[in-house]
């Protein structure tokens, strides 16, 4: 699992329309979740907010592997066994995730979930796995052996005892399904901040866009760029708070499902792209990636630019980036 990193502060001015700018914080996902909505009144407001959380709350039903009755613990529950038939909705998400692998080289991996937690980040750890260990964690994770059958509408998973996971997706899809609704219902703009992953429409009351602060992890307490998003995502995911130190190298919690190593050298990695759920699967994949690696397979993506700030301070970006420092 990723560790999200919250750093981003919505910056809104006064609304200077008949419309107004109303936000609710709550827990959903087992995150905290941010719901902004442009519209005239309050109880407009809370009619739109409580459509989005209950979509939300729908989607973490279908794809929740800690919910036994979703389709998503039926998947693995029948893994190795036989394939489940599951709503297209879940069956495309997969597919797309699948995609993801592919251009990521499997730096991305919904199997991930199949990994044995051999690496602890609650400073439980005193040794470092050994090689054989770290190896055997990983023998059940493999997108290759995720077979969809679109004309059935199923998913088998060949290997028994595996499974998948949308904790490195899930949030940024919840977000988009919830803003997609919201515009389908006539919101001119609103923003969906769920723990990190944000996904924008519209512009603030005064007809400006939304702002986007981003800080550097290493020093919370300081701005270090401002970005205008107006119809799009951000995420940012950082892993500065949970890893071990072995032989003077520091490893983080996001695992590299390949290897079964631990990702280094990386502490941020902030992604723009045009959906939040692209946005949230890429910027895991850059972390597993490296810093080199991970720019460079951003610049061949359309439409998409990142930020990665590296365990040093330093800020590297993808070629389209402008920072305004502040």
């Amino acid at each position: 699992m990723k560790a999200l990193l919250t750093s981003f502060l919505l910056l809104s001015s006064l609304a200077f329309s008949a419309q107004e700018t109303y936000k609710r914080v709550l827990k959903l996902m087992g995150s905290r979740f941010e719901i902004t909505v442009v519209v005239n009144n309050s109880a407009e407001a809370n009619k739109y907010i409580d459509i989005a959380v209950t979509e939300i709350t729908r989607i973490e039903k279908l794809i929740s592997s800690w919910n036994i009755n979703s389709q998503t613990s039926a998947i693995n529950k029948n893994a190795g066994i036989s394939p489940v038939k599951v709503d297209t909705e879940l069956l495309s998400l997969i597919e797309r995730a699948i995609r993801i692998s592919k251009i990521t080289d499997g730096a991305f991996d919904i199997s991930y979930a199949s990994m044995d937690k051999i690496w602890k980040f609650d400073g439980s750890m005193k040794i470092m796995p050994s090689e054989e260990k770290i190896k055997a964690s990983i023998a059940k994770v493999g997108f290759q052996n995720i077979l969809v059958d679109k004309v059935k509408s199923t998913v088998f998973l060949k290997l028994k005892g595996m499974k998948i996971g949308f904790g490195a997706i899930g949030k940024g899809y919840a977000a988009d399904k919830a803003k997609t609704l919201l515009i389908s219902k006539g919101v001119i703009a609103g923003i969906i901040n769920a723990s990190g992953d944000m996904s924008t429409w519209g512009k603030q009351p005064n007809g400006k866009e939304w702002q986007v602060a981003i800080t550097n992890p290493i020093n919370k307490h300081k701005v270090f760029a401002l970005f205008p998003l107006s119809n799009g995502a951000v995420v940012t995911s950082g892993n500065y708070e949970k890893y071990v130190n072995f032989n003077g190298k520091r490893y983080a919690h996001i695992i590299n499902p390949r290897t079964g190593y631990p990702s280094s050298g990386i502490v941020s990695v902030t992604i723009f792209a045009p959906k939040a759920e692209l946005a949230d699967a890429l910027a895991t994949s850059v972390f597993v990636m490296g810093k080199e690696a991970g720019v460079d397979r951003i610049n061949q993506l359309l439409k998409i630019e990142c930020i990665i700030i590296d365990d040093k301070g330093n800020i590297t970006t993808s070629k389209n980036i402008e920072i305004d420092k502040l």
